[in-house]
């Protein structure tokens, strides 16, 4: 999508009201929102506190058609409910963030007729200019430091405003999909996958689509801070940890280092917990949530079987996650 002269105007003009900047010296047109809802830009400005800032701007009445073909109401009414839950958590939850789970500043938020826009800090200028497609084993590490910091900070909170149920790609959100899967035990079992996790005792808030992309990194690489958090809400953290080691690595790599990262993700955990003094028996919850890492992988599995059954996450290494959550499902009824 891109925006008409009067669009960019108006948003120009908001971008100067809120940073009482004295001009805006260059406009970057980033990229598209998904499925035409919007674009991303970077304004760079003159005498203002802020060297540049990042805009979200989304279009609540967008025509373009679907990338994949997903083009129906049910879609569309998601996708509006993702950007006002965005707005919220900017709003409302953001600021719990801290220096070992970094996210932008959210400078402003301004709703317009048919449109949101989001004036966020410029995380290049922050400190994290780098962007990755795939990972080296101490990224990702950093990566699910950052989760591990997060999962623990929202540990027990209820979702107020935002998803009930964490992730884009939640079974009660994706009916379309689900019927869209060829028959399997999978598709059988999906809903009793869904209990598995939304049933688990400890929950926290979920970034939702903690995938490679969403993460910006230092120069180093030494520190991540993320982004986009239209699917943020209730659930395991595991299903953020499953989606994040798919979304970086092969399934080579996935093979060979998801134990060294799991033990790592929980190491930093029980140090978070204890860092920010919550009265949780770290034991248990890491047992929980072992348990249920794989119940995290099928889950993801059975939307990528309805959305796009060719997708290169679905591989032998999720194959064989769906096999061991399938076997104690089974198992579990004898």
């Amino acid at each position: 999508m891109s925006l008409s002269s009067k669009q960019l105007d108006d948003v120009q003009q908001a971008v100067l009201n809120v940073t009482n900047a004295r001009k805006i010296t260059g406009v970057d047109i980033l990229q598209s929102l998904w499925s035409g809802y919007g674009v991303i830009i970077r304004f760079n400005l003159s005498d203002a506190a802020y060297a540049s800032v990042i805009v979200k701007h989304i279009q609540l009445d967008r025509t373009t058609p679907h990338p994949r073909g997903w083009d129906t109401d049910h879609s569309h009414q998601r996708k509006l409910r993702s950007y006002a839950i965005e707005e919220t958590w900017y709003r409302s939850w953001a600021v719990r963030c801290d220096y070992y789970c970094q996210v932008a500043e959210c400078i402003a938020l301004i709703e317009g007729e048919g449109c949101i826009t989001l004036v966020l800090e410029d995380l290049d200028n922050a400190g994290f200019p780098a962007r990755k497609s795939s990972l080296s084993l101490p990224e990702a590490q950093v990566c699910l430091k950052w989760l591990a910091n997060f999962h623990a900070l929202y540990l027990g909170d209820s979702p107020v405003g935002l998803w009930p149920i964490g992730t884009y790609w939640h079974l009660d959100t994706r009916p379309d999909e689900w019927s869209a899967m060829a028959d399997s035990n999978l598709k059988r079992a999906a809903q009793a996958i869904d209990k598995q996790l939304n049933d688990c005792r400890f929950q926290t808030i979920v970034h939702g689509d903690a995938k490679v992309a969403n993460f910006c990194f230092s120069i180093d690489g030494q520190a991540v801070a993320a982004v986009d958090f239209q699917y943020v809400g209730s659930g395991c953290g595991m299903k953020d940890v499953a989606y994040f080691l798919g979304s970086c690595f092969t399934e080579r790599e996935c093979a060979e280092w998801e134990p060294q990262l799991l033990n790592d993700y929980f190491a930093e955990l029980h140090q978070a917990l204890k860092r920010q003094h919550k009265p949780i028996d770290g034991c248990q919850l890491e047992a929980e949530w072992r348990r249920l890492y794989p119940f995290a992988w099928a889950d993801f599995d059975r939307f990528l079987l309805g959305w796009m059954p060719t997708h290169r996450k679905l591989n032998a290494h999720s194959r064989e996650k769906v096999d061991i959550v399938l076997s104690t499902l089974s198992q579990k009824k004898v």
